[in-house]
Parts: C-alpha cells; structure tokens; sequence
C-alpha cells in the first residue's frame, strides 16, 4: 500500500489530502483524510499578493496599532508634565490649561513667542512646555529609512558663507570648480529657489514678452526633461551642440549660471540653466528636505519654534499649522532659550527641575529596542544545551552557539568573494577552451579579488580584463561566464566611492577607470596621510586574531551601528550639520576626516541583512578558500559537515522521534 499526500495549492485556500493507494489488486484503496485551509483575502489584498508586492494583511492593523501606542505614549507624557508642575507650584487643578475668552485660538503660540524674549507667568509657562509636549520635532534615526523622505541636508555653515558673501550655489560651485575642486556639496532648497528667482528677473528683463509668470509657475522644480519640454515651444528651442567631457560641460553650466545673474543668456543655455536648478531642487525635496530648511529659516533668522509660526501667523492668519515639521535639536534649543529667560524672573526653575523635565519628560525618547535576540545560530556553531525551566523544574534541550553576522561586515564580504571566484569558469565558444579560476595561479586569483574588492559587484567582462593582462585570451567577446554577475565587496565600494570624491576634492585628479583595484588601494595609501585621514582604515586583515580591533573594521561598524543624534550647541551645528552629530565628530576625531567629508560618510548606510556564518566558522574556512578548494572541501579541512546529511551507517541507527514536532511560523 502507497500512502500519498496531495497539495492543491491556490492563491486563497490550499487543499490536501491522505491517501492510501492500493498497488495490487488485494489492496483497496481509501482517504485517511482530507481538509481546506482558506485564507480569506479582500479583492486589494488578493490583487497585492498575485502581484507579489511585499505588504502582509497585518501592516494596516500594525500601523493603527504604532498610532495609537504613540498616542498613548504623548497622553503618558502629558499627564507626567501636569504632575511635576503641580508639584513645583506652577499650576493648581483649577488652572485652566487652554485658551480662555473669544477670539484666542492661538492664545498659547502667542504666550509661546513671548517667552523666548521676556517674562511671563509661571500658569502661562506651563501650558507652553505642554503645548511644546505636544509636538517635539523629528528626531532621525540611521535605522530606519525611508526612500520617499528624499535626504536631510546639512549645509548650514555653507548657507551662512553664501548669505554674508552675497553669492547663489550656481556661484558658490563656480568657485570651487576654478579652485580645482570636485565635490558639489548640498544646499537648501530654499537657496536653489531664491538663485532661480534671481535669474528669472534678471533674464525677464531681455525676454519680457517670454518669460511670463505663468511660465514661471509651469517650470519651478520640475524634472529635467519636462523644464525642457514646457520650454521648447514658447522659447523655439532647437538644442544646442555641445562638445567637450562631461567635466568641461559641468563647468560651463554652472557659468552660465553665474553669468545669469548679471548678464543676458540665449534661451538655449537660459534652459540649460533651469534644468540644473530644477534637477538640484528635486534632489533636495522631500520630507527631510523640507524639514532642512525650516531649520535653515530658524538660524539665520535667529528664532525660535514658537516665534517663527506665530509671526507667519500674523503675516497670515490663514496660515495652516499642520505638517510645519522641525527638527527635535529646534524644540531643545526653544526649551533651552525659554528657560535661560524665564530662569531670571522665576527662583523655582532650577537645574534639576530643568533637567527632569526636558530629559525626563518632554524629549525623553528611548533607543530602538535591540532585536540581536532574534539572530540564526550559526549552521556550524550551535549545538544543544540542557537546562531546567525555571517554572515547572523540568530539564529541557535548548540550542545555543555563536550568532551569525551581518552581510556587509568585511569578514563576510571577503568570504563572499572568494566563495564565488572558486566557483567562476569562463568558457570560449569557439574554441571552447575553458578558464576555471579555481585552477589558476594564487596570484591571479588575487587580482581578481583586489577588483571585487573595491569596485564591488562586477560583470563577466570586466574580470576578463583583468585576466587579460595575465593570460593572452585574444578576442574577449568570444569568451562567456557561467554568472551573469559576479558578487563583490559592495561595503568598500560604498566607502570606495566617498574616499574616491575626497581624493578629487583634495586635488589628487586620478582617472579611477584607468587604475586597477590594487592601484587605487595603494594611491589611497599615499595621499589619505598628507589629507590628515589614518591609512590604517584601508587595511583589514581576518586572520589577525584582534580583527575587529582593526581601523579599518571599527570604521564599518561605526557606520553599520550608529542609529541616532546627540544634543549639538551653534558651533557644531555650523562644522557638522544638524543630523547624526555625534557620529560625524567621531569620523572627525577617530579616523581624520574633515567636517565636510564626515557629512558624506555620515549618508553612507549599510543593508541590515545576516548570513548563515559566525565569524569564527568563516575565519576557519577562508584561508582553504583562498588555496582553491570548494566551499565544500573547504568546510571539510575546517572540520565542519557542508552539507549536514547522514552517512548510511548514521542513517540506520539514528533514533527516530514517535511523532512529529509543530513546525515554526
């Protein structure tokens, strides 16, 4: 008798069935049992699954679930604010803590705005630190991202040299290029406005009839393509010829836009002109962007929350309050500059009532909860451990061994490279002579590597180049690869990338293109300690047995582990930005990088995902990988089973388990 289990596997309901089939005629054959699970789908959540978009039916019951857990967090705040107040004499339970009489809906923004510049009463100052409760700014984190919230911008210290100088970004990036500079850095898109504004008026004045502020409205802050579509027929555009590299064409954009604003352009480059401004503007959008410059407003303008909307408020009392985001450091500078004001007409606000209640209370935020308990035991380095429940005293089987590590990790990403070199054969369709990299020379191998290593994932044919220049292939279309892509080392490219920017701008002007992987390494080598930059973070050595003691890993874990800011004063805020401060002074101290270049390795994030390995098993494999062995020929010289099956031997005595354990979600 055959005993069989069928599947009917649908999008909403999956079908199965026992059975005994009969294999001869004496035999009978009959259902053990049968049943349906059906998972009932709305029509949208149907559609989402067929497509494959990644969005369980629980997201929406997970995202009311955070609003009203936020909710209840502010309540929890609120009601631990009314109590210290209490407590210290600033209100009673008869204060009433809103607006009281006609016509006084913002009376507490007005009572906020006032604070910040002269005395007020100790019942007022209370409803201002509850309606500063109320909405504490955004706080970012490196851990959590979100592609639609565009970047923050940190160029404050940028912003304040334009503002005394007088000079728009197309002017300020002028001056870099003649300087020999490289590296553009980001503005405020209200400074990408204000520059685009300037030219509009000054070329308004040549084109009056054209340059319309209807047009105006058309083209402020579209893409490229479409500024240049919605000027082609009003302005005849033809398109203009031009010649030269990418960097002579950069160069003569950006004086165009200096020229602009003083001089008349032809409509062709006045285009040209609004397509880069436009293209900068939408770099910079976004929530973050947004926030950016608020922030941007409240430091040149020297004001605070509270006064910034209060006077727009006055300016407009149509002005909508909703989605008028700042920064969490703007609300704790308005709460520092309230209190320092306050702190001289009222005796109770002392440094420890201050401190409870703005670390405390209001801008008390605890740190993303660690989910390093959820983490694989390595396949390698876990085994069972007896120990007895505490709650019924039985002893029971747990496993326990060493966690596995993150995939951008540099131990990981050596590994990863050479796992898949041994496994590269290149093949010529001619000939069919085959190239099996596992085979060749160590110091071949190792070439191969330098190049994965540092310029990241790489197509078949750029290896072959690199072959080239050791083995005489001929005509390198002829030869095929059995990967489509070979993986590399994206953690250096990602840094690879920023120390290659950092070289322009120092003047070291290299065609990284022209140089091999250990070439730009060693050039790296020679010019980051004339930049002030420690060489050592571009060596890293995994069979050193003090590996993550090393720069070069200490950097990568700085920026793989850092989520969040610190409270930052003026002077920092001009050299680091307004985000992840604390991480961009120890690039600064630790490693050598300048203000400016800690900005740029402060963006860099790395994806959260793990592998299977602990780093003691990958540093046990990698060095038999390095001598040409398979992955799985390597894992047997390390003493480890690859592929975890059974000898026939094992097979026969191992004990078999009466039934069945529950399977894991």
């Amino acid at each position: 008798m055959k005993r069989v289990l069928g599947l009917d596997l649908g999008t909403t309901s999956i079908g199965w069935a026992l059975v005994e089939e009969a294999e001869n005629e004496q035999e009978k054959s009959s259902i053990i049992k049968l049943g349906v699970r059906v998972n009932p789908l709305t029509v949208d959540e149907k559609i989402d699954f067929e497509k494959g978009r990644p969005l369980t039916t629980n997201a929406d019951r997970t995202l009311k679930r955070s609003m009203r857990r936020n909710l209840q967090r502010y309540k929890l705040r609120r009601n631990a604010l009314t109590k210290i107040l209490k407590e210290n004499n600033f209100i009673s339970d008869d204060t009433p803590l809103t607006e009281v009489g006609k016509d006084t809906t913002h009376q507490t923004l007005s009572i906020r705005a006032k604070a910040a510049s002269e005395r007020i009463e100790l019942e007022d100052l209370a409803k201002v630190f509850l309606h500063i409760n109320k909405k504490r700014g955004y706080k970012s984190s490196r851990k959590v991202t979100e592609s639609d919230s565009g970047a923050a911008v940190d160029g404050m210290g940028i912003a304040k040299y334009m503002y005394e100088n007088g000079i728009t970004p197309g002017q300020y990036v002028l001056n870099l290029l003649n300087q020999g500079k490289k590296y553009i850095p980001d503005f405020y898109r209200s400074d990408l406005s204000a520059e685009f504004q300037k030219i509009w008026q000054k070329q308004q004045e040549y084109y009056p009839e054209i340059l319309t502020n209807q047009l105006l409205d058309n083209l402020l802050g579209k893409p490229k393509k479409q500024t240049w579509a919605i000027c082609e027929v009003p302005l005849n555009l033809v398109g203009l010829k031009r010649s030269g590299s990418a960097t002579d064409k950069r160069l003569e954009n950006y004086s165009w836009r200096a020229q602009a604003l003083n001089a008349k352009l032809d409509l062709e480059q006045l285009v040209v002109v609004f397509q880069e401004i436009n293209n900068d503007l939408n770099g910079s959008s976004g929530y973050l962007g947004n926030i950016s410059d608020r922030s941007k407003e409240l430091f040149f303008n020297k004001e605070t929350v509270g006064q910034n909307l209060y006077k727009k408020l006055k300016r407009d009392p149509l002005f909508s309050l909703r989605n008028k985001v700042f920064y969490r450091q703007d609300y704790l500078d308005e709460f520092e500059k309230i209190w320092e004001i306050q702190a001289k007409f009222h005796k109770g606000l002392t440094p420890s009532l201050k401190e409870e209640i703005r670390d405390t209370i209001i801008f008390y935020q605890r740190k993303l909860k660690s989910q390093k308990s959820l983490l694989g035991y390595c396949q390698f380095e876990q085994w069972e451990q007896e120990y007895t429940d505490p709650e019924t005293g039985t002893k029971k089987n747990r496993t326990v061994g060493r966690k596995v590590i993150p995939k951008s990790s540099l131990l990981f990403q050596e590994f990863k490279i050479w796992q898949g070199l041994i496994n590269l054969i290149f093949k010529n369709n001619e000939t069919n002579e085959q190239i099996e990299v596992q085979k060749l020379d160590f110091s071949i191998r190792e070439a191969l590597f330098n190049e994965l290593n540092i310029r990241g994932n790489l197509k078949p044919t750029d290896l072959l180049k690199v072959l080239n220049t050791h083995l005489d292939l001929g005509k390198l279309s002829n030869w095929k690869s059995n990967f489509q892509e070979i993986e590399g080392n994206t953690t250096n490219q990602a840094l690879y990338n920023c120390y290659q920017i950092i070289s322009e701008n120092e003047g070291y002007g290299i065609d990284w293109q022209k140089l091999n992987g250990k070439e730009i390494h060693n050039e790296l080598i020679r010019t980051f300690p004339e930049i002030g930059i420690i060489r050592e973070i571009l060596e890293f050595d995994c069979e050193n047995d003090y590996y993550d003691k090393q720069p070069a890993y200490l950097l990568w874990h700085l920026l793989y582990a850092a989520e969040e800011d610190s409270k930052i004063n003026e002077s920092d805020m001009l050299l680091y930005g307004n985000t992840a401060v604390a991480l961009k002074k120890k690039l600064h101290t630790k490693f050598g990088f300048n203000p400016e270049y800690a900005s740029l390795l402060a963006n860099v994030t790395f994806p959260k995902d793990y592998g299977n390995l602990s780093a003691k098993a990958i540093r046990k494999i990698l060095p038999h990988l390095r001598d040409g062995n398979t992955y799985s020929e390597a894992c047997k010289l390390s003493g480890y089973n690859h592929s975890g099956s059974l000898t026939a031997e094992q097979l026969k005595n191992r004990e078999l388990k009466p039934i069945l354990g529950l399977l894991p979600k």
